[in-house]
C-alpha cells in the first residue's frame, strides 16, 4: 500500500479520519488522526517543517509535504466522522486527483485490537465515515489503512453501546498495543 512510488508524479492525498476537539483526541474513533500525528512527529524529528492549517474550503486541517520527492497532502477532516465524505470529496475535486491517489486511515470495530489491514479498494463495511466518503466520491477504488479497535473482543465489554465505545478512550492496558500499531501504520506510509 506504500503510496510513494518512484516515477509517480501525482499528488498523494492522505486523509486520517477522526473527530476534531480535545474531548475526542485519544478516542478509538480518532485512530486516523493519531496515525497522522505520529507520521508528522517522525518527519519533524527528522528535520521536516510541517505547517498544519485549517482549510475551511476543504473542511479539513491540511499540511502539504514533499516526501520521497513527491508532493503529499495530509488531511484531518473538520467535519464529524459521519460526514468525512464532505472533506474527502472537496479534497479530491480541488486537487483533481483520481481516488487511486488517496489513502484513508481509520478505525475498524470488526478487526481485533492491534490488527492492521491494508486494502486497495472495497466497501465501507460498518464504518459510517467510510460510507460517507464512498457516497460523496461515488467510488470505492482508493487505498485504506484499517486499524482494529475490537468492539467485542477480549479487552472490550461484552455489552455496550457502539457509539459510546468508539468515542471512549483506550484503556491503560490497551495503550501499548495502540502505540505499536500506530507506528506500524506509519511505516506503511513511509
Amino acid at each position: 500500500i506504500k503510496i510513494f512510488r518512484i516515477g509517480s508524479k501525482n499528488m498523494k492525498l492522505i486523509i486520517g479520519l477522526g473527530n476534531i476537539g480535545n474531548k475526542y483526541l485519544t478516542t478509538r474513533h480518532n485512530c486516523g488522526f493519531l496515525v497522522l500525528d505520529e507520521f508528522t512527529k517522525q518527519l519533524k524529528d527528522e528535520g521536516m517543517e510541517i505547517d498544519w492549517r485549517e482549510n475551511t474550503k476543504l473542511k479539513a486541517f491540511t499540511a502539504k509535504i514533499i516526501y520521497h520527492g513527491q508532493t503529499a497532502l495530509l488531511a484531518k477532516p473538520t467535519t464529524l466522522m459521519n460526514l468525512s465524505g464532505e472533506a474527502a470529496g472537496k479534497i479530491l475535486n480541488f486537487y483533481k486527483e483520481p481516488p487511486e491517489n488517496m489513502v484513508i486511515i481509520y478505525d475498524d470495530i470488526d478487526l481485533p485490537l492491534g490488527t492492521i489491514r491494508l486494502r486497495d479498494k472495497g466497501s465501507a463495511g460498518t464504518h459510517n465515515g467510510m460510507r460517507s466518503i464512498i457516497e460523496s466520491i461515488g467510488n470505492e477504488n482508493f487505498k485504506r489503512i484499517r486499524l482494529g479497535i475490537e468492539s467485542r473482543g477480549e479487552m472490550s465489554p461484552k455489552q455496550q453501546e457502539l457509539h459510546d465505545f468508539v468515542l471512549s478512550n483506550f484503556t491503560t492496558e490497551e495503550a501499548p498495543i495502540i502505540a505499536g500499531y500506530i507506528k506500524e501504520a506509519v511505516d506503511e506510509l513511509r
